[in-house]
């Protein structure tokens, strides 16, 4: 039996805990879990729509802010690398991420499970010319 692939996403949201991994199966879940994004300029839920489309099942993190709250990030990226999964983890999102401290700090991560980190174009700018 092959394991279910999963994405790990950090994100603002109108609920749930901070420091806590939701995993979410489905639309349903996530709606239940975390609610609707805060904003129309937060990312993080509308990625863990499309993944739950496209069949992964998601971990969301939620921030309070998205890419700014930095110890929300490591938190979850701590929680992340000392957690035995159950998937297989294949990619951590950052939409809205451009600090090097929070995407250096997912290198392990990514490492240890061997999946990719996901940033948009200008987080991945704003990451080179910093």
């Amino acid at each position: 039996m092959s394991l279910q692939t999963s994405i790990a996403l950090f994100g603002e949201s109108q609920k749930g805990n901070f420091h806590t991994g939701y995993y979410c199966k489905n639309l349903t879940q996530l709606l239940d879990f975390v609610g609707e994004p805060p904003s129309l300029e937060s990312q993080g839920l509308l990625y863990a729509v499309q993944s739950l489309l496209y069949q992964y099942h998601v971990i969301f993190f939620r921030v309070r802010e998205e890419g700014f709250s930095v110890q929300d990030y490591l938190n979850g990226l701590q929680l992340l690398g000392q957690q035995r999964l159950p998937m297989k983890l294949s990619a951590i999102c950052l939409p809205g991420v451009g600090n090097s401290k929070i995407i250096e700090a997912t290198n392990p991560i990514c490492l240890q499970h061997n999946s990719l980190i996901i940033l948009t174009e200008q987080d991945l700018y704003d990451y080179l010319t910093n």
